[in-house]
C-alpha cells in the first residue's frame, strides 16, 4: 500500500531534505509540502492525504493546533509528528490533540516509513524514545509509588493502571507490550480485568475514564 504524505515544516531546506527523502522511501508518495500549519490544514484539504508529517513549532498556526484541526475536520487523514523536541511540552500536547505517531528528526527512512504504516494500521507510531517517555510519566505520575500518591481506582491493581494510562496516552497493545516488556497475550488481560473493574465497554470510554480520574493530565494543566 502507497501512503499519501503532506509534509509540513517551517524551514524551507528541512522541508525539501524531508521531500527528497520521502521520494527515495517505498510505500511513500508525497502529495504536497505546506510552510506552517494554515498551509497544512490547507493541503490536507485539497489533497486528502493519508498521513501529515508535521512539525511543532511553525508560525502562525503551530502543529499542535494544525493536528487538532485535521483531525477535527478530516478523520481520515492521520498525523505523525515529525520535530526537532521531544520534551513534555511537546509530545503531550500534540498527542492529545490527535497525533498517532511521534519521531523526532533523527529520525531514519525506515523508522519514518514504519510510522506511517503503523497509523493507517490503526496503531500508534512511536519512537522509543517517546514510548520510555510515556512509561515514564506513568510511574513519576499519580500513580506511581512515591509518598501520599493516590491507590488505583475500583480496585485495579498499579500494572492494569499503567496500561489504562498507555491506552490514554494512544498507545496499541503491541506498544503498551514492547513499553512495559510483557506479551500481548498479557496486555489483552489487564485490559479485560481493568475494563471489568471499571465498568469500560471500549478504548474510547476508557480514555474518558482516565482523564475523569485525573490519571492523565489534560492539556495546560498538572497534577496537583
Amino acid at each position: 500500500m502507497t501512503a499519501r504524505v503532506v509534509v509540513a515544516d517551517d524551514q524551507a531546506v528541512v522541508r525539501e531534505g524531508i521531500v527528497m527523502l520521502l521520494g527515495l522511501l517505498p510505500g511513500i508518495e508525497v502529495v504536497g509540502s505546506a510552510k506552517d500549519g494554515e498551509e497544512a490544514v490547507a493541503q490536507v484539504a485539497e489533497h486528502a492525504p493519508d498521513v501529515v508529517l508535521m512539525d511543532l513549532r511553525m508560525p502562525r498556526c503551530d502543529g499542535v493546533e494544525a493536528t487538532r484541526r485535521i483531525r477535527e475536520e478530516f478523520p481520515g487523514t492521520q498525523v505523525v509528528v515529525l520535530t526537532t523536541f521531544a520534551d513534555d511540552d511537546s509530545l503531550f500536547p500534540a498527542l492529545r490533540a490527535g497525533a498517532r505517531g511521534y519521531l523526532t528528526k533523527d529520525a531514519g527512512g525506515d523508522e519514518i516509513v514504519r510510522a506511517v504504516h503503523a497509523v493507517l494500521s490503526g496503531e500508534a507510531g512511536l519512537s522509543p524514545t517517546v514510548q520510555r517517555r510515556l512509561l515514564e510519566q506513568v510511574t513519576e505520575g499519580p500513580l506511581g509509588t512515591g509518598g501520599g500518591e493516590p491507590e488505583p481506582p475500583d480496585g485495579m491493581t498499579p500494572r492494569e493502571a499503567e496500561v489504562l494510562v498507555l491506552i490514554a496516552e494512544g498507545m496499541s497493545n503491541a506498544d503498551i507490550a514492547r513499553a512495559l516488556h510483557i506479551s500481548q497475550a498479557t496486555v489483552k488481560s489487564h485490559i479485560n480485568n481493568l475494563f471489568a473493574k471499571a465498568g469500560l465497554r471500549d478504548r474510547a470510554q476508557a480514555v474518558r475514564y482516565a482523564y475523569m480520574r485525573g490519571m492523565v493530565r489534560p492539556p495546560g494543566r498538572s497534577f496537583t
